[in-house]
């Protein structure tokens, strides 16, 4: 479709000619694919739901394909990037393309890992085409650090959405499914092709929907209490809970005294329990002292 049918929104012959004119060419080594199609960002605007009262945050804009479509719709959206040629970029392209919601927008210089504040009201929605090398720790960081964020969508590599909405028992089931449990009740909200990116990746890339837990997991346990559990279960995935976690109990015994008072077999492995059960352990750490 031409860009007049859609727009504001930037098309196949935007992009490229965007990057031809700042000298980008987008690095494997930031993971960097740029979406081109118009109707994929209104999907995903769609899909995750925003409302024209939300302040979204969005992590990796690249050249803004999806800023604009969040722009269109959201009261206010503030973009976290860390290249300094697109973050230098972006507020000419949104000023040119949506002059009136120019200053609806605000642009964060920087590394989303260390991100700990943002400008003006506290965000409501996340919604981001996350690079694949760093989307787990991204998302878990924002949802940590921005309790207000509610609902979160974002893109990722297919095999990594897959892993974030696994639920206990699946063969993918692992670290990132059970730390964003914490946070969210997760699952897939759809499949995005390959073409409708410049570079084409060379794997398909998923949804992610995760809507905020009302409650939070109830435990007197901390979440790094609860984390070290999860993260010692799956560093041996193949042995059963009272051997992976006997380094993080002491001892096997210990491990399995933990276990037995939190009601989990000592044979259990990781891949079977869910966040509840790993908050249990956690909670009955030296049990048998």
């Amino acid at each position: 479709m031409s860009s007049t049918e859609h727009g504001a929104l930037l098309g196949p012959a935007d992009i490229r000619e965007l990057a031809a004119t700042l000298g980008v060419r987008p690095t494997k080594q930031r993971g960097q694919n740029f979406v081109i199609d118009a109707n994929t960002v209104r999907r995903i605007v769609r899909t995750a739901e925003v409302r024209p009262d939300d302040v979204v945050v969005e992590v990796g804009p690249g050249l803004g394909s999806l800023t604009l479509a969040l722009l269109e719709t959201a009261a206010h959206v503030t973009a976290v990037e860390i290249d300094d040629v697109l973050a230098a970029a972006l507020p000419a392209t949104i000023a040119a393309r949506l002059p009136r919601k120019k200053d609806a927008f605000a642009l964060v210089h920087s590394d989303a890992m260390l991100v700990r504040e943002l400008p003006g009201p506290a965000p409501t929605a996340l919604v981001a085409n996350l690079p694949y090398n760093v989307a787990v720790p991204v998302l878990l960081h924002m949802l940590d650090t921005f309790p207000s964020i509610e609902r979160t969508l974002v893109m990722v590599q297919a095999e990594v959405a897959d892993r974030l909405a696994a639920a206990p028992g699946s063969k993918v089931y692992g670290v990132p499914s059970v730390k964003a449990n914490w946070y969210a009740e997760v699952k897939r909200a759809g499949s995005i092709g390959r073409n409708v990116f410049w570079p084409a990746p060379n794997v398909d890339s998923g949804l992610v929907s995760l809507v905020r837990r009302t409650e939070p997991v109830n435990t007197s346990a901390s979440k790094r209490e609860v984390f070290a559990v999860v993260d010692a279960a799956f560093a041996q995935r193949r042995k059963t809970l009272r051997a992976a976690l006997a380094g993080w109990a002491g001892s096997a015994a210990a491990a399995e005294a933990a276990l037995v008072a939190a009601g989990v077999s000592p044979q259990a492995r990781g891949e079977s329990l869910t966040v509840e059960e790993f908050a249990r352990i956690a909670e009955h750490k030296g049990a048998a002292q």
